[in-house]
């Protein structure tokens, strides 16, 4: 079952159910009320004791598992001997932890060892909690941040499973990691199986988001496990819109109890085509594991998390240009690499009359340092901001990179605007100022020509950031609700 939905700003606010990014958590009956109180005070501080001692021990088993070992040590070779004892001790001692915390474990199924499936697919993922997977399924590999292992504390029990580390600063981060876990599922040697969550990030489990394709690259058998928090009230879900950790934390260790179902679900051997499509393999996996927890699918992705908050922080709606830009971007890997704003870094001078540069399409994908495989996402992006010229089609660079600018690097509509002045050297003409509109409040070309000559009384060609401010301020509703207008797409060269 597929349901594509389409998430917009308004959502967040109005329609929760379509939004599996979000969760309201309140304790509506005095009867929860006192309850937690009660257990604040008495039975809290016992299992917060309990859970600390017992993640005390943990640490210390782990820094006697890694005595000795190096980074170059636990990424090249399996830990064997008296570590892998100890390995299975932490994770006692980690199910012990939550059994403190009032978590009562369900596990349901079968894991099948490394030889049947050497990758584990877990979904759906949805809070901080969902570690316990780590101690039930025996220690596995996990992908983790570079920046976590360093952690004096818990990076200590995460370098025990012989991650796989991820480097946020390196741009060829993705395909460092893509290669790291087809080495490590494909090894003759008796490495733990790799765990992965393919979602990327926390949902309120109300669909499977899109399964990111890092864990079917191998091209290996993948056993799928599902994860359910079947409670009558849900302290657990840790989304971007929603409770925090310590909230979350707090509520559920002052419930009575709280239960967690594990299933193991029987193993996925991919066919041929899906062995060569990565996207094709993580598409059907995902649709057997939706099934089997009796929800949709979606076509959601942490990107798109990512891009709703901004469109919220920057008070634009879903078909505004800039957005529609950023989602392309998103779909092309452009963001990772920060592509445009390297290039503006160095070429400080870019926006100035003499820099204007038009590109074709092939020049567009060399700028971009993509490959042009005929991706509708590329085209699309390089048709928004296209002109045509003696039957030719260009991209106008300049244009191009103010969106782009605008879009990364702003919290505010105003901030866009004030943004887009600096660059500009805080003088815009008419054409700047009616494409500066366009972007930041969806204004029709007639109607920023309208606002431009009221500010300079059609006396002078250009206008200033501070005369642009006081306009506003004096009369606001000429920028007001302009941005439920469609998409504006730039289809003739300026001279």
């Amino acid at each position: 079952m597929s349901d594509k939905l389409l998430l917009t700003t308004d959502m967040v606010a109005s329609n929760d159910i379509l939004n599996p990014f979000i969760h309201h958590l309140e304790l509506t009956t005095t009867y929860d009320k006192i309850r937690t109180a009660v257990f604040t005070i008495i039975i809290l501080p016992i299992r917060l004791a309990i859970i600390s001692g017992v993640l005390i021990l943990a640490w210390i088993l782990a820094c006697i598992g890694l005595y000795g070992l190096t980074e170059e040590d636990l990424t090249k070779k399996p830990i064997t001997g008296w570590r892998r004892l100890v390995r299975k001790w932490i994770c006692i001692l980690g199910r012990s932890a939550y059994t403190a915390g009032g978590m009562h474990i369900e596990v349901k199924g079968r894991q099948v060892p490394r030889a049947e499936a050497p990758i584990l697919v877990i979904a759906p993922h949805s809070t901080f909690l969902d570690a316990v997977i780590v101690y039930v399924t025996g220690f596995p590999s996990i992908i983790v941040r570079r920046e976590s292992g360093m952690n004096p504390w818990f990076g200590k029990i995460l370098n025990f499973t012989q991650p796989i580390y991820v480097g946020r600063d390196d741009p060829d981060s993705r395909q460092k990691t893509i290669q790291d876990i087809i080495d490590r599922t494909t090894s003759k040697e008796d490495w733990a199986q790799v765990l992965i969550f393919p979602e990327g990030t926390c949902t309120n489990r109300s669909c499977l988001i899109t399964f990111k394709p890092g864990a079917f690259y191998p091209g290996v058998p993948v056993q799928p496990v599902l994860i359910r928090y079947p409670n009558k009230l849900d302290t657990v879900t840790w989304t971007w819109d929603g409770p925090g950790a310590l909230k979350l934390l707090w509520l559920t260790l002052t419930r009575a109890h709280s239960k967690c179902e594990i299933e193991f679900l029987p193993v996925y051997t991919p066919n041929e085509e899906e062995k060569k499509d990565p996207k094709l393999f993580a598409h059907n996996v995902r649709n057997v594991m939706a099934k089997a927890l009796g929800i949709p699918t979606s076509d959601y992705t942490y990107e798109d998390c990512r891009l709703v908050k901004k469109a919220k922080e920057l008070q634009l709606f879903q078909n505004s240009q800039l957005i529609h830009t950023q989602k392309l971007r998103i779909r092309l890997g452009i963001t990772r690499r920060k592509v445009e704003l390297q290039y503006l870094t160095a070429n400080q001078n870019i926006f100035k009359p003499d820099q204007r540069q038009f590109l074709n399409k092939q020049q567009f994908v060399e700028f971009l340092g993509i490959h042009d495989h005929g991706d509708h996402e590329l085209e699309e992006l390089f048709q928004i901001y296209s002109i045509h010229e003696n039957g030719d089609t260009f991209i106008d660079l300049q244009k191009y990179l103010l969106a782009v600018l605008l879009i990364e690097k702003s919290t505010s509509r105003n901030d866009m605007v004030h943004l887009a002045f600096g660059w500009l050297s805080n003088s815009v003409d008419k054409k700047w100022f009616q494409y500066i509109m366009s972007l930041v409040h969806g204004m029709s070309y007639d109607h920023a020509e309208t606002i431009f000559n009221e500010i300079t009384l059609k006396e002078k060609s250009t206008i200033k950031y501070d005369e642009y401010l006081t306009h506003t301020r004096m009369y606001p509703e000429t920028i007001e609700d302009n941005n439920n207008q469609s998409t504006v797409y730039i289809h003739k060269k300026d001279n």
